[in-house]
């Protein structure tokens, strides 16, 4: 029987683990493999190499996995400023991005980084910078339009 291959020309393990970046939760699996391959017997470079990390990495996530068992491939939480924003927000927002500023009181034909600063100020009393409001729009699916002039 002959082997399967991948023959797919965007389909390389860089492109893999780039997807892994983006995809919640898909580190989980990563140090679950790295792992499996571990107690299998591999060492941990070659671990590491397969999956484009460092050694020292893999080594951390070996000595985390015998201090914490199975919990350890987990994410722990991290530390940082609490959002400004609940969920219920996000939800208004994005339904409010969908539609025009004008509907909301807000004299521009777009949404922008900009505007959406002025609207988050005048409805919330929330007080951004111009690139984190652009991250929001991102974050929801929008992208700036800049007005065509004629």
């Amino acid at each position: 029987m002959k082997a399967l291959t991948l023959n797919h020309a965007g389909l390389t393990r860089e492109a893999l683990l780039r997807k892994a970046d983006r995809t919640p939760g898909a580190w989980i699996g990563i140090r679950i493999a790295v792992l499996l391959l571990i107690l299998a017997g591999w060492k941990s470079s070659h671990a590491a190499e397969l999956f484009g990390l460092t050694r020292w990495t893999v080594v951390k996530w070996i000595q985390r996995a015998n201090r914490d068992g199975p919990d350890a491939v987990l994410d722990r939480a991290r530390m940082g400023r609490p959002s400004q924003f609940t969920k219920g927000m996000m939800k208004k927002l994005e339904n409010v991005l969908a539609n025009s500023p004008r509907k909301v009181g807000i004299p521009r034909t777009h949404w922008n980084g900009n505007v959406l600063v002025t609207y988050l100020k005048k409805a919330y009393n929330i007080e951004i910078h111009v690139r984190h409001a652009q991250r929001i729009m991102k974050k929801l699916g929008h992208s700036p339009r800049m007005p065509v002039y004629r």
